[in-house]
């Protein structure tokens, strides 16, 4: 079997998967953050499972740059910067700047992470370093790329100051939760899924391919339904929840 055929059969897979993950994570909440519960097998600190289902997409990306074809290519450079901005810093950086009281992580969630994020690491690393046609370095002024890039950054820096706000509502060693406020909480209560998604709806359209389409799908087949859970939870949890707020998108859903 050649490479670029075992290629298209894993990207069809993928395809599938999500179409599978996206309806049963309306049932079934994954089993970490504010939803562990007992009853899915071994745990292993959530700190080092961060790291270890993460970076996976980090590595495994970069080494397809490394050992592909156009390693000088100013296209495949951007990419590597935009997909590893984000990967680097959620599996380096942002477990280790978590907030409150040592957590457990079921070892099931993490292993299943790691094979997902290898499938898509390899799926868009190889695709954009060494199987698609290549990228004429005039792209990065294409009208695509450059809104693009424009809505992964947003999408990026909204990320980044989600995640800063929730750090912020625990001391060191606190545990519970509080209600989030500030920045895009003011009418959402998953600002930091929001914003990923447009990270990844942007890197779509810079890549314009469907490795990236389906990693844009994945990522709404796996936080539409985990920020309706988060928001029934919130709502459920405080009585005195901003009846105004919605789970993901302003005035919206």
């Amino acid at each position: 079997m050649s490479e670029i055929t075992f290629f298209h059969g894993l990207l069809g897979v993928f395809f599938g998967l999500g179409a599978i993950v996206f309806p049963a994570l309306f049932f079934i909440a994954a089993p970490y953050g504010r939803h562990r519960r007992r009853g899915w097998g071994p745990t292993i600190d959530d700190t080092l499972g961060w790291v270890l289902m993460e970076a996976p997409s980090a590595l495994t990306f970069a080494a397809c740059f490394a050992l592909g074809e156009r390693r000088t290519s100013p296209v495949a450079i951007a990419f590597l910067l935009l997909w590893e901005a984000h990967y680097v810093h959620r599996a380096f950086i942002f477990p280790f700047r978590r907030s409150g009281a040592p957590r457990r992580m079921p070892l099931l969630v993490c292993g299943m992470a790691v094979i997902f994020n290898l499938m898509n690491g390899y799926l868009n690393g190889r695709w954009l370093n060494t199987l698609s046609p290549p990228y004429p370095d005039g792209w990065l002024t294409d009208p695509r790329f450059l809104i693009g890039a424009a809505l992964f950054v947003t999408g990026y820096l909204i990320n980044l100051q989600s995640d800063e706000i929730l750090r912020r509502l625990r001391a060191p060693g606190e545990t519970g939760y509080k209600i989030p406020t500030g920045g895009l909480y003011r009418w959402v209560s998953s600002p930091n899924y929001l914003g990923e998604m447009i990270e990844w709806t942007g890197f779509a359209l810079a890549a314009w391919s469907l490795p990236a389409l389906a990693f844009t799908l994945w990522t709404a087949a796996n936080l539409v339904p985990r920020a309706i859970t988060h928001h029934r939870w919130y709502r459920e949890k405080f009585p005195d929840y901003p009846a105004r707020r919605r789970a993901l998108i302003p005035y919206l859903l």
